[in-house]
């Protein structure tokens, strides 16, 4: 990845388009807080009625999502409304990139791998627009700050050993990566630190999106393995389970701990970044370390 496109850092006055690439947007003041708050920032946001554009459940048909990644007017940041599905579907035609910045997560994912394998630097996986306002102000402060242009903090997990490691950090849902397994918009994983978050997948689920990453090999040669919130994704045991039931389960930690055990990398769990308030943006391509032992996220440089 040493050939990325740069973002630069953004200044009071860039300018900023508002992505509705997935999931349609309902009209309950979420995005439009969102957008105060990077107004606060100094950043001019070219406002679009988003919310009341639809396509059955999508924010608009294929073309018109597809357009609020190639806007007409100048953009320093690219900044997505909300997640849900569909941003996929857009990969299906070549999207003219721009250097820049492009803000999001979850389903989101698509976007920035798909930019991160063409050769841009900028993508960032954080809160998008309608989830913003809600961040509590650390979060929102770290967001600022990376974009801008200045130092970010570590991040603290739980580390659950293996060597420091160092390369360049690859964030992603889950779920959304392993679809894109087997397509030319996966970035180079190799000697890649890794982080995956996800929500409301079941721990069968995930042991079973995980196989498939072990089976295809994409696990081989990555050198550093981290885990954010995967909210809404352990099985809890009901009231009055016997013992014999509980034993036919695993937990969700069982799972993540299991599927990459032997992988002999720097894993750490329960990171600050996914669908949980509190979601810490991180930079995809920027040089990090993970420290097994100490349980930390580090940034060294942004490309």
């Amino acid at each position: 990845m040493a050939n990325l496109q740069p973002a630069r850092p953004l200044r009071p006055g860039d300018g900023v388009s508002c992505v509705a690439a997935s999931s349609s947007l309902s009209s309950d003041g979420r995005l439009s807080q969102g957008i105060q708050l990077l107004e606060n920032w100094g950043l001019t946001v070219h406002p679009q009625a988003l919310s009341e554009r639809y396509w059955g459940y999508l924010a608009g048909s294929d073309q018109e999502r597809r357009a609020d990644l190639e806007p007409k007017f100048d953009t320093a940041l690219l900044a997505c409304a909300r997640g849900g599905w569909g941003a996929a579907r857009l990969l299906e035609n070549k999207i003219a990139w721009q250097p820049g910045w492009l803000l999001g997560f979850s389903d989101v994912t698509a976007l920035l791998w798909a930019r991160l394998a063409a050769g841009f630097a900028g993508g960032v996986h954080g809160p998008l627009l309608t989830t913003l306002a809600a961040e509590p102000e650390w979060s929102q402060e770290r967001l600022r700050k990376l974009l801008f242009g200045e130092s970010i903090p570590d991040l603290h997990g739980r580390g659950i050993g293996g060597p420091k490691a160092s390369g360049p950090l690859i964030v992603a849902n889950l779920t959304v990566a392993t679809h894109l397994l087997g397509t030319t918009h996966i970035p180079c994983l190799r000697n890649a630190i890794l982080v995956f978050e996800d929500v409301g997948e079941a721990p069968y689920r995930i042991d079973r999106m995980l196989t498939q990453w072990r089976l295809c090999g994409a696990l081989d040669e990555i050198a550093g393995l981290g885990f954010g919130n995967f909210e809404g994704c352990d099985d809890e045991p009901s009231d009055g389970e016997d013992h014999h039931a509980s034993m036919r389960r695993f937990s969700l930690n069982q799972v993540l701990d299991e599927r990459t055990a032997d992988l002999g990398i720097p894993r750490v769990f329960d990171l600050p970044v996914g669908h949980r308030c509190g979601n810490a943006a991180l930079p995809l391509g920027a040089i990090a370390q993970l420290d097994g032992e100490a349980g930390r996220l580090s940034l060294s440089s942004l490309n």
